[in-house]
């Protein structure tokens, strides 16, 4: 009870201290918003474009979100791990396999931390990668299609929290497991679970396109990995890892997981582990999981169900692993550009640990060890620390770079964002945060290269910030111009679902290379028909499938017969336009699926099965052009047992 009490004596602190940082701010200080052209800043003329496409996670949407910086401005939601009726994500027959699993489809995931893949160490614009934290999986997004290519799942592995960091010429993606479990699955009493669960990281490979493979899991003491970021420069090759609840309680853990003074960051030499592994070393165990890969050939996704993953025993690899100790119940993992300093947060700390790389390698050597955790050594605290950031704030969480020699750091209690420098450690500048603030993210701020002019914080709390919709808010972010030596803060604005981290890149790497259509010359969808002459009909028993083609403003056919009770009905529609930015919808009525939006180009699939006889319309639902109120069809449904052959027509024809 005595960690309760100081926790709340902590909260109540962080409040007063809220209320001293809103009050100071209310003397008439000439800051932030209030600065005259704030309202310039961010504006974003008419025809002109952001300057950094930001990535924010959907959280419990389970979705990426695509927001404009300095803007503010969403200009998409990515369907990743969750079903999405608005373009049939999920639904369509094309892309149910994405969301398929070893439990069986998953129509809801759990997005959390959003990750650019790298080149020499800077972002280079190809694919974002992102976890799911409730059915672990991992998803590459195409920076060139901004759609979710690939999901592969991870086994053996329960709150997939420390995860999608990428290695800094994307190497490896990482898992990291947040709840410890038995390794393999088995069942057993809970309260044994001290020894006995184990906490595995998973490192997936991506080839040259992207392509994502588990290369090896790390079967790793029964602790909470959190949080990782890579080493970078001298650090590139490790790979470092916050834990939590060293005490393996597996009860009350707000109490009973905030025993020990320290708990551990665990740094992972994972080239010593992949030649390791590719010398023939490590262990194949049995496991089940999904690998999910859409082709955008043939517009369909597969799912693959996978049997076997290497395991690999840290104690096997001399020099695999190590802890170093970091106060108090550590949060957010973080590296600075130059991958010297190795930033622990201890949620229960006023103070950030910074240990050094390179004194972290030198008591290696040293052996400098103060003891061993399940066999694998301790680092003695004082050799690998770097600094200390002297009450910094209340409850620290996560700390981003500008690149300029500066890092910024969000306390969650005292709800601020503090810029502190690296080296001398001193608080240079602090700003309050409306509230409750998670992650920031500076563009590039988890690379080598960060663009230091832009930080957003991401808020769990929104309170007074927007007009009350109800009990339901959306979440906040707010951006900070962190150019100058002070922050200033420029612009709130919503955000969907629970953000969490967030990644941000220039526009100028990515949009030249965005596409706008999908040739019909590369079409190899089955069921394609590339023009109207292609369209028909074809029963094969209970199924029919209708061959469909769309255009501005009609539907090809537009009359279909011969439809049966009982039938299952596939349409398979093809949008002929190879124009940019002109999809075409498709709702039929009494569908229990969803609509569908084809891109140009585009094959997708939606099923129907009628119920009633009648005539049942189908039509267009985005806006297409003048005459779009005319896009439309009907479907001639006939008793289970009716005699009316197949019939489909055009304008009579």
């Amino acid at each position: 009870m005595k960690n309760f009490f100081r926790i709340f004596s902590l909260a109540i602190l962080g409040i007063l201290t809220q209320a001293c940082n809103n009050s100071d701010n209310s003397q008439g200080k000439k800051s932030g918003a209030l600065a005259s052209n704030v309202a310039e800043r961010v504006y974003v003329a008419p025809g002109e474009h952001d300057e950094f496409y930001a990535f924010l996670s959907g959280g419990y949407s389970g979705n990426l979100l695509v927001y404009g910086l300095p803007s503010g401005r969403m200009f998409k939601e990515i369907p990743v791990f969750s079903q999405f009726p608005t373009n049939g994500y999920g639904y369509s027959e094309e892309t149910t396999p994405m969301l398929n699993t070893s439990h069986g489809f998953i129509p809801w995931g759990d997005a959390h931390h959003p990750d650019i893949s790298q080149t020499n160490g800077e972002t280079d614009g190809r694919w974002v990668f992102i976890n799911e934290n409730n059915t672990p999986r991992i998803a590459r997004i195409s920076l060139e299609t901004f759609e979710t290519e690939e999901i592969i799942e991870i086994p053996h592995s329960a709150g997939n929290h420390s995860s999608s960091f990428v290695t800094e010429n994307t190497e490896y993606v990482v898992a990291g497991t947040r709840f410890s479990v038995p390794y393999p699955q088995k069942d057993m009493p809970i309260e044994e679970m001290k020894g006995n669960f184990k906490g595995p990281l998973t490192f997936i490979a991506v080839d040259d396109k992207g392509g994502m493979s588990i290369d090896f899991q790390l079967k790793m003491p029964g602790f909470n990995y959190d949080l990782s970021h890579p080493g970078r420069g001298d650090s590139h090759g490790w790979f470092f890892f916050t834990t939590y609840n060293t005490e393996e309680a597996h009860t009350m853990q707000e109490v009973n997981a905030s025993q020990n003074d320290k708990d551990f960051i665990a740094a992972v030499n994972w080239k010593k582990i992949q030649e390791y592994v590719k010398n023939g070393g490590g262990k194949e165990i049995d496991a089940e999981y999904a690998h999910n890969v859409f082709d955008h050939k043939t517009h369909n996704a597969t799912s693959t169900m996978k049997k076997k993953v290497l395991t690999v025993d840290p104690r096997e690899v001399e020099g695999a692993v190590f802890f170093m100790p970091t106060p108090k119940s550590p949060h957010g993992c973080d590296v600075d550009p130059s991958g010297e300093y190795i930033i622990g947060n201890g949620k229960l700390s006023t103070d950030l640990t910074v240990h050094s790389f390179s004194k972290m390698i030198k008591a290696i050597e040293n052996e400098d060890f103060e003891g061993e955790a399940y066999d694998i050594p301790i680092l003695s605290f004082e050799s690998t620390l770097g600094g200390t950031v002297k009450e910094g704030g209340l409850g620290p969480l996560h700390t981003e770079f500008d690149g300029k020699g500066n890092a910024y750091t969000t306390f969650f209690i005292s709800s601020e964002v503090v810029k502190w420098k690296l080296g001398t450690w001193e608080v240079l500048d602090r700003q309050p945060a409306y509230y409750s603030v998670g992650h920031n993210m500076i563009p590039g701020g988890n690379s080598r290269k960060p663009d230091g002019k832009y930080m957003i914080s991401m808020n769990k709390i929104t309170k007074d910030r927007y007009l009350p919709t109800g009990p339901e808010l959306e979440h906040s972010a707010q951006l900070y111009d962190i150019s100058g030596d002070k922050m200033e803060l420029l612009l709130d604005f919503p955000t969907h679902g629970e953000p969490h981290y967030a990644a941000a890149i220039r526009a100028d790497k990515v949009k030249p290379n965005s596409r706008k259509i999908y040739r019909l010359d590369e079409n190899e969808h089955k069921y394609a028909a590339t023009s109207e002459d292609e369209t028909k009909m074809v029963r094969e028993g209970n199924e029919v499938h209708v061959y469909m083609t769309t255009v501005r403003s009609h539907f090809s056919p537009d009359n279909l017969e011969g439809i049966k009770v009982g039938d299952k009905v596939y349409f398979h529609v093809t949008n002929l336009e190879q124009d940019f930015d002109v999809p075409h919808g498709f709702a039929m009525i009494g569908a229990n699926t969803s609509e569908l939006l084809i891109m140009p180009g585009q094959t997708k699939t939606i099923t129907w099965e009628p119920k009633r006889e009648g005539i049942w319309p189908f039509y267009c639902t985005d806006f297409c052009s003048a005459l779009h109120q005319e896009m439309q069809g009907y479907v001639r449904v006939s008793s289970k047992n009716a005699k009316v052959p197949l019939k489909w027509t055009l304008d009579g024809e």
